[in-house]
């Protein structure tokens, strides 16, 4: 399942809630330095939403041979499609196409669920966001559905500035 055979996926579980959101904080380290370094004291994914997630079998970690997670990725149902919350790599795994493995697990939960296309919401302009997505096949959309709409009307609501950011899917196929 994963390009890197040293690391496997698996579905997350809530005694890695804590990996979890600590993974997220040190991956929002790579913030700082960009105009939106205040993610880098962002707080991370609460633990009541991890623990939904995983109980609803949208938590995917990626580990070691000692089980302990170096990356994971979230997603919701929304509307038609699967929708991706958050895709978190630790610094000292980037490059490894370990994130690309989450996303392609995402996509085979997709299918399983009958769900259309796999979508998120990223910086237009940070490397390691959209142009990364673009790369994995993810199109900008123009126009946004009712829940991706009120997606973003949660992100204004919290006081991300949207007009830096895009809103990105992925047909499964």
């Amino acid at each position: 399942m994963s390009s890197d055979s040293a690391i496997r996926l698996r579905p997350g579980r809530a005694s890695d809630i804590e990996a979890v959101r600590e993974i997220e904080r040190v991956s929002a380290d790579r913030f700082r330095g960009t105009p939106d370094a205040w993610i880098a004291d962002d707080e991370p994914t609460a633990p009541q939403v991890l623990a939904e997630r995983a109980a609803q079998g949208a938590l995917i970690v990626a580990c070691e041979a000692d089980d302990a997670p170096v990356a994971s990725i979230i997603f919701r149902p929304v509307e038609a499609g699967l929708y991706i919350e958050q895709v978190d790599v630790l610094p000292s795994h980037a490059g490894r196409r370990i994130g690309a493995a989450l996303i392609d697990a995402v996509a085979d939960a997709a299918r399983a669920r009958g769900a259309s296309a796999l979508t998120l919401s990223t910086f237009r302009d940070v490397p390691w966001n959209a142009p990364w997505y673009a790369r994995l096949g993810f199109q900008v959309l123009d126009v946004l559905t009712p829940g991706l709409a009120a997606i973003r009307a949660a992100h204004e609501a919290r006081g991300l500035d949207e007009s830096r950011r895009v809103f990105m899917r992925r047909p499964v196929l």
